[in-house]
């Protein structure tokens, strides 16, 4: 096992829920960090889907030291390099290309490969891979998918996300491939946007006592 991948299990394995975040201010984001680390899930993943998520990351990690704070939706190597640089603690990509590994195995910050489908899981275990992104989780299969990859794929672990809720989170945490999910249903944008950092809290804790 790469030591980078040793510094992904702390992520994957600490919390069974990791919020996917799509921050529009960022001035919102260390309040919104603080209250879903109050309900138990430190590790957050904010995406780089607006203009203001670079400055979020940054925001986070200078002033939320209780929050491991990662960027998503990475889609090359400037992207991956950026968020290194505004203090990224790991890094999940939707999909890989040979320039995003190429990035990460020239960075100390590990990467979290998203894959869809058996031969990208294959492709990736050639790179080392073994810990994993599944996405678009629901749309590529959802978790009778990962159930059948479990045998033929041993040693290969997945964090799902894209689609899943409170609802249908159970489905995919009982399987022995999967390691904890990805949801964005923490933090809904209409109490991030007024600022309902209490409730936040509470759908945090509800998620974070989730178990596989």
């Amino acid at each position: 096992m790469s030591q980078k991948t040793e510094k992904l299990i702390p992520v994957m394995t600490g919390q069974t829920v990791i919020p996917v975040l799509l921050i529009d201010k960022a001035k919102d984001a260390v309040p919104l960090a603080r209250a879903l680390a109050k309900g138990g899930l430190p590790a957050i993943e904010i995406t780089l889907r607006t203009t203001a998520a670079l400055d979020a990351i940054r925001a986070v990690a200078e002033e939320v030291p209780e929050a491991i704070v990662g960027a998503g939706t990475i889609l090359n190597a400037s992207h991956y390099e950026q968020a290194v640089r505004a203090g990224s603690q790991f890094i999940v990509s939707p999909g890989v290309t040979d320039a995003i590994l190429d990035a990460a195995d020239q960075s100390s910050i590990p990467l979290l490969p998203g894959c869809a489908t058996a031969s990208e899981v294959m492709s990736l275990r050639e790179r080392g891979y073994t810990h994993v992104k599944f996405f678009p989780a629901e749309q590529a299969g959802g978790a009778p998918y990962l159930k059948a990859l479990s045998s033929p794929l041993a040693g290969t672990f997945f964090c799902p996300t894209g689609g899943i809720s409170l609802s249908n989170a159970m489905s995919y945490l009982q399987l022995p491939n999967v390691l904890c999910i990805g949801g964005s249903w923490i933090a809904p944008k209409e109490l991030v946007n007024d600022g309902k950092w209490d409730e936040i809290t509470t759908l945090a804790a509800a998620a974070s006592a989730l178990k596989g």
